[in-house]
């Protein structure tokens, strides 16, 4: 039922490689050390899946959402000063919206839910080993082979310095990267605990060390987003688990770190003489100080809400935050540190409210498939729990950073939401005949 072991992973892999949902699982291994590969995998696909399913999909009321969406940003993409820059930034979008349709097509199972799930945590292992060797061991690589078919870069001493990065470039994408990841293996962990499944066994061992790896790593990204949101993880399986002590103290952990960091002088001297500053230092920037203006996401989040205010229906057009902003502010900067208050100033209030509209849709119709179902066993609620979970902490860091442009995050976001899509449609279907799945 599980298939939540290395054993029956690699057995799978092996005896069934050849089918589309195989192909999917093999890129998403390769996808952190290889994008090409992983990319041109994924594509393939989708394609398949889309020639073979085209009037499944084409039938559902979620690609239709899309579709409509496409239309907008295509033509905002027409309005827009820059329409080359704008044009091109459609790239970061509707190709992904092809490949959420095709995947909620394919993945309809649990047990796909959970093989993919697996597959994350595999994966993300040479990718966090690379980085803590950068971070402490100095290891530095610049590897090209064929351009872009393999191209590695490990700069020593993190990126910025003293932030481990590995392969992602940047430390905070690579936070986000480990946050979501860690959610999926703490899902995983929680399961074959939960269930009894021998906590000798290699399976528990492996994840045990994935789970405490990634966490780590996290911790050394620095980045305050990727701690809340594994934070933010721990209190919600907790809650979920019925774990109330649990809850009270990572509460008072957290409290403890807020107080030592924001706290009034006598209070927060209190608490710093127990809290390392590695962790208040870095909540209210004094590990940092004396930061420009512009560099604030403050500044940033209300320059592009002055942006959509005077483009609310068709934007500036995609990729011209950057643009807008240097001219403004004399300062460098790739995007507004918010998807949301982006996609406002670029592209306009209606596509940007079809957009979060479409995402609360999944996030609902997930919850109460979670809630209401009759159909779902314990450990197939955990794991879906799991995946609203990692759903939920893509959209909090996106309400303070940008995940679209990096390829690999945002191939791996939009396959979490095709697999909720995916599940929830299937499930709803049993309902409707009134059988039990397979």
């Amino acid at each position: 039922m599980l298939g939540a072991s290395l054993n029956q992973v690699f057995y799978y892999f092996k005896s069934r490689w050849q089918s589309s949902w195989n192909y999917s699982l093999w890129a998403l291994l390769i996808f952190p050390l290889s994008p090409l590969f992983g990319a041109v995998t994924i594509g393939f696909v989708s394609l398949i899946t889309w020639l073979k399913q085209y009037r499944t999909i084409s039938r559902r009321p979620i690609n239709w959402g899309f579709a409509l969406l496409s239309v907008l940003l295509i033509m905002s993409a027409g309005f827009a000063d820059d329409k080359t820059a704008a044009f091109l930034g459609l790239f970061n979008l509707l190709p992904f919206f092809l490949i959420f349709a095709a995947h909620s097509a394919l993945i309809q199972t649990f047990a796909q839910l959970r093989q993919m799930a697996w597959v994350f945590v595999i994966g993300s292992m040479p990718v966090v080993i690379l980085g803590l060797g950068q971070l402490f061991l100095g290891w530095s690589l610049k590897l090209k082979i064929l351009w872009v078919v393999l191209s590695w870069t490990i700069v020593p001493g993190g990126n910025p310095p003293g932030r481990i990065a590995s392969l992602f470039l940047h430390a905070n994408t690579f936070a986000a990267y480990l946050a979501i990841v860690f959610i999926l293996a703490l899902g995983l962990w929680l399961e074959q605990w939960q269930l009894g499944i021998g906590k000798n066994s290699l399976p528990f061992l492996f994840l045990t060390v994935a789970m405490i790896a990634n966490f780590i790593a996290l911790i050394f990204t620095s980045s305050r987003n990727g701690w809340a949101i594994a934070i933010f993880a721990c209190l919600a399986y907790a809650l979920y688990q019925g774990w109330r002590i649990l809850v009270g103290g990572v509460a008072a952990i957290v409290s403890s770190v807020l107080l030592a960091a924001f706290a009034p002088s006598p209070v927060a001297q209190f608490f710093r003489q127990y809290i390392p500053t590695f962790f208040w230092a870095r909540l209210n920037d004094d590990m940092y100080p004396n930061r420009p203006v512009a560099l604030m996401r403050k500044t940033q989040w209300e320059f592009a809400w002055s942006l959509a205010k005077e483009h609310p229906w068709t934007g500036w057009g995609l990729r011209s935050f950057s643009t807008l902003y240097k001219a403004k502010m004399q300062i460098p900067l790739g995007h507004p540190h918010n998807l949301f208050l982006m996609l406002s100033a670029e592209t306009g209030f209606p596509s940007t409210l079809l957009f979060c509209g479409l995402l609360a849709w999944i996030l609902i119709t997930g919850g109460q498939l979670l809630r209401k179902s009759k159909y779902i066993n314990a450990e197939d609620r955990l794991i879906f729990f799991s995946y609203l979970l990692a759903f939920v902490g893509w959209v909090l860091l996106n309400t303070v950073d940008v995940t679209l442009f990096d390829f690999r995050l945002n191939t791996f976001s939009w396959l979490i939401l095709a697999a909720i899509c995916g599940v929830v449609h299937r499930y709803n279907q049993v309902h409707r005949l009134g059988s039990h799945p397979n």
